[in-house]
């Protein structure tokens, strides 16, 4: 891609999401999306692509499956990838898609049984500059059910940060609600919706792939237990996790093995046991999961002797 100019790899890109574009579907597909509790939905997918802090190449790509309606940990990829292609916003796909379709590819030839029946993508589906965001290509390049689910606006299409938006948001009394994201065309492009009741910040929730609006809307609430749904809040936080490494791992019923990474912290303290997601922390990363919990925080004092790292190899 170096030898092309901006302009020219613009140009490419724009031909190559229409040419997708034509190929996604944006209504339900399987019998569990008629279902008005989701029947035969086992398996729901997260994904995420978050970058080393100040490294704009240099990410770690994150696949998390969990079981549904428990939403417990199946299985969960962690790589860490150098992005090649450069970033141009409205063209976000073309940088993460490779790494996260890979993730999914890499389950299909191990783990088939697992693979996810919908993957939810920490990102815009149909709410889009060219209504064809990083959940679409995704869905397409996999042939899987996607829903984009992104944290912060994109303003797009006549959709901003207004007042008239802002009171929409405040419209929004209890988990569940939600109001239409409408294009300056009319057309509907996705939803805002308040996750929980916990949580007055909406998430944007659109279609990425064989999904219809209202069925994506419904699945994303149902996978809520506090803002971000669940699937890509554990794919996120193992990122978080694991800024450095590479890292594969399932649940004790698949008998597949975690593997690793270098200088990994670990807890000392026998008979303790930190909450899910701060085992191997730093000692401010366990205050914020004990605070997290609803647990108290330790001393100072204590700390040496409750969380000592022990560095492995």
């Amino acid at each position: 891609m170096s030898h092309l100019s901006q302009e020219e790899l613009v140009k490419q890109w724009e031909s190559e999401q229409a040419s997708l574009r034509q190929l996604m579907v944006e209504e339900d597909t399987e019998d569990w999306q008629r279902s008005p509790d989701f029947t035969g939905l086992e398996r729901v997918g997260g994904v995420d692509l978050s970058f080393v802090k100040g490294d704009d190449v240099n990410a770690c790509a994150q696949l998390v499956v969990l079981s549904y309606p428990d939403l417990e940990l199946l299985y969960e990829d962690s790589q860490m990838v150098t992005l090649t292609a450069p970033y141009i916003a409205g063209f976000l796909a073309f940088r993460e898609t490779p790494y996260l379709l890979e993730a999914l590819q890499r389950l299909e030839k191990t783990q088939p049984n697992l693979l996810p029946q919908v993957v939810l993508v920490d990102g815009n589906g149909l709410f889009h500059y060219r209504e064809f965001g990083l959940a679409c290509h995704l869905g397409v390049l996999s042939g899987l059910p996607c829903v984009g689910v992104a944290k912060n606006l994109l303003q797009v299409q006549g959709v901003t940060k207004s007042q008239q938006h802002q009171l929409q948001i405040a419209s929004l009394q209890k988990g569940g609600d939600s109001f239409p994201l409408t294009a300056a065309s009319g057309k509907v492009l996705g939803k805002a919706l308040r996750s929980s009741d916990s949580s007055t910040k909406p998430v944007y929730v659109s279609t990425g792939h064989r999904i219809s609006l209202e069925t994506a809307l419904r699945l994303t609430h149902t996978c809520c237990r506090y803002r971000v749904p669940e699937p890509i809040r554990q794919a996120v936080r193992s990122n978080l996790d694991n800024p450095q490494g590479t890292k594969q791992h399932l649940n004790k019923e698949t008998h597949t093995l975690r593997l690793p990474w270098r200088r990994r912290r670990v807890p000392r303290f026998p008979g303790f046991l930190p909450p899910d997601g701060c085992q191997g922390q730093p000692l401010d990363k366990l205050h914020r999961c004990l605070a997290a919990a609803g647990l108290p925080r330790v001393s100072r004092a204590a700390e040496s002797t409750i969380w000592p790292p022990l560095l492995t190899v």
